[in-house]
């Protein structure tokens, strides 16, 4: 281990042995060999093929929403974006060029004193532009796709721009999903320009709204199932009588049943457990597979396998 961290630590700073509750908003996780904040994007780069060549395993992390971090020890390396690769440009013609690891609230804030138009359902998603390019994230039947322009990706050790039509961009998903070696670098928006009060209307309107029906004074990580064609998620969740159910220290938020709400010290199991018994009874009752949003990282690779087949 003291070989590979004198290979790694040049690039970045690095934590040893560091516990991943404090780096997802569910505020659960176990224990990681590294966890690394690379310095620039050469760093990143060659940190990559550090740990390729050394055969270690890693995730490249934003800011820890929409993922389920597992609690049994990881060894490998977790990659942190969201203190370096985190620079943003405006042009004139209302392009946004943004690293990887900049935050999609602050840049929601940012468009709206350029009075540029576009992010406004992006006020209120903790997550990263990396992450959200990934999943496509999305609210208020927006999502990041629908306005981007093309992404700037490192694959096959090439940095390359791919442009949005070639993504497969859908709702909460993307091409990168299948291709999970590709890193995302940064992302090209394109914005229009509208009354900056206008703009801070809507996003106080929406943040007022998510206050008043989202937990957000509670540990979780956002909407855990996507909405199938049928009906609203919280709506199948409603309808089954789940609204509340708990399991360990994770539970069904009372406030919004889309959402599931670490209560104390939850583990990633009891989350798990959760989410199994709505897919079921979903499915018993109403026929309806319900897909998770939910991110599961380190988990092991039957169970890995068995989210894949449900995604």
């Amino acid at each position: 281990m003291d070989r590979i961290l004198e290979r790694i630590k040049p690039f970045g700073k690095v934590k040893i042995d560091e516990s991943m509750k404090q780096h997802t908003t569910y505020r659960i996780g176990g224990i990681v060999d590294y966890y690394i904040y690379p310095k620039n994007e050469l760093a990143l780069i060659r940190l990559l093929e550090i740990l390729k060549e050394e055969a270690i395993p890693y995730y490249i992390l934003g800011r820890g929403s929409n993922l389920l971090f597992h609690d049994s020890h990881f060894h490998g390396a977790i990659i942190n974006l969201d203190q370096t690769l985190n620079e943003f440009y405006f042009e004139p013609n209302g392009l946004l060029i943004a690293q990887a690891g900049c935050s999609l609230i602050n840049l929601a804030m940012e468009a709206m004193r350029h009075s540029l138009s576009g992010l406004e359902f992006a006020s209120g998603i903790p997550g990263s532009v990396g992450g959200g390019l990934f999943m496509n994230a999305g609210a208020y039947n927006s999502n990041l796709s629908n306005v981007l322009v093309k992404v700037l990706v490192l694959k096959d050790g090439e940095i390359v721009w791919l442009d949005k039509e070639d993504l497969e961009y859908d709702y909460r998903h993307s091409l990168f999903q299948k291709h999970r070696d590709w890193t995302i670098l940064a992302g090209c928006f394109q914005l229009i320009p509208k009354e900056q009060e206008e703009i801070r209307q809507l996003m106080n309107s929406r943040r007022s709204r998510r206050m008043q029906t989202q937990p957000l004074d509670q540990p979780c990580a956002g909407s855990v199932f996507r909405n199938p064609k049928e009906m609203p998620a919280w709506k199948i969740i409603d309808e089954l009588g789940l609204r509340g159910k708990r399991i360990g220290d994770a539970m069904i938020s009372k406030k919004h049943s889309n959402f599931i709400v670490n209560c104390g010290e939850a583990k990633a199991e009891d989350v798990h457990r959760l989410i199994e018994c709505v897919q079921i009874r979903a499915k018993e009752k109403f026929g309806i597979d319900l897909i998770q949003e939910v991110e599961y990282l380190n988990w092991n690779e039957k169970e890995d396998e068995e989210k894949d087949a449900k995604s």
